[in-house]
């Protein structure tokens, strides 16, 4: 299947010689949600501005729908919507005028029962008559991502999409995002907020100093690189570690009341049999055993320092 999205060898470098993004390479299918990771300065808002048309490449191509996004520019942007991180509003006008200019200037129709119902899927309907300097900081998000979708675009930019909201708002505005891809919209966001990648994502990008480090499916992504941690609760608190576990690389907790056994959940011989016998052996009670997985953050965390 053709990728919605397709970007070959992208790399761009800036006036003052700083290099934001270096030989990026991404293909994204239609309907997906991909989910870009990476620190402030990382490179996130750079590619997704190329590809908007907001900031010209150095060197590499975008193709979307099929289409270059340099030679049919007028085609591509009709495409693509983007929610910008900044609340970039003009305080006078009202929600509904703001999206009917958003339509109108892509040359789209007036269709008022799309809008109306693109206005209540994001709880602005009673607010359409509202100029949007009376509105709170959510509330305006919400009618960017209106404007975003006024003109139906099958490509969705979201960069930074709940920066500064709350966890309540944030929580909706996943089940949005969720609504659009049931819809056939592809939707690529850039996020600081791991949950949110763990939460909504079908695939998870992560990018630092401008290089796309690995692009993968979370649950595969997690699987792979994801370790396990065997954690042994001991009936009574010990010292130091008996020499018959030294085999095992174990952390003792400052307590000395946990054992800690990290692990990789791929292999076929994890240890954990022998560990638990020879604890045993050395006449330690074990009161409690469970197992903790990996988290995205963790990864994403790891991935970033080896690559500093």
């Amino acid at each position: 299947m053709q990728p919605i999205v397709s970007i070959s060898n992208l790399s761009k470098t800036y006036s003052n010689g700083f290099q934001a993004l270096k030989n990026v390479n991404l293909d994204i299918q239609s309907g997906e949600i991909l989910a870009l990771l990476g620190p402030n300065g990382a490179g996130k808002t750079t590619l997704i501005s190329i590809i908007c048309g907001i900031v010209n490449a150095s060197t590499g191509s975008v193709i979307v729908g099929g289409h270059d996004i340099i030679a049919d520019y007028r085609i591509t942007r009709s495409m693509i919507g983007l929610v910008p991180q900044e609340l970039t509003l003009g305080a006078f006008d009202t929600v509904w005028n703001t999206l009917c200019f958003s339509r109108g200037l892509f040359g789209k129709i007036p269709d008022p029962a799309f809008l109306e119902k693109l206005l209540k899927d994001l709880s602005l309907w009673d607010k359409k008559k509202s100029m949007l300097m009376f509105l709170s900081g959510g509330m305006k998000r919400r009618v960017l991502i209106g404007k975003a979708l006024a003109h139906e675009p099958v490509v969705l930019f979201l960069d930074e999409p709940t920066a500064g909201v709350d966890v309540e708002l944030r929580k909706d505005m996943w089940a949005l995002v969720q609504r659009l891809r049931e819809s056939g919209v592809t939707i690529i966001l850039t996020t600081h907020y791991i949950e949110e990648a763990e939460a909504i994502a079908d695939r998870v990008g992560i990018i630092n100093h401008g290089e796309l480090l690995l692009v993968d499916d979370k649950h595969a992504l997690m699987h792979k690189l994801g370790k396990r941690q065997l954690i042994v609760e001991l009936e009574k608190k010990i010292s130091d570690l008996p020499k018959a576990l030294t085999e095992w690389t174990l952390d003792l907790s400052s307590d000395g009341s946990r054992l800690t056994y990290t692990y990789d959940p791929l292999k076929i011989k994890t240890g954990i049999d022998g560990l638990l016998q020879a604890i045993r052996e050395a006449d330690l009670l074990i009161k409690d055993v469970h197992t903790k997985k990996t988290s995205l953050e963790e990864i994403f965390v790891s991935l970033v320092n080896t690559k500093k």
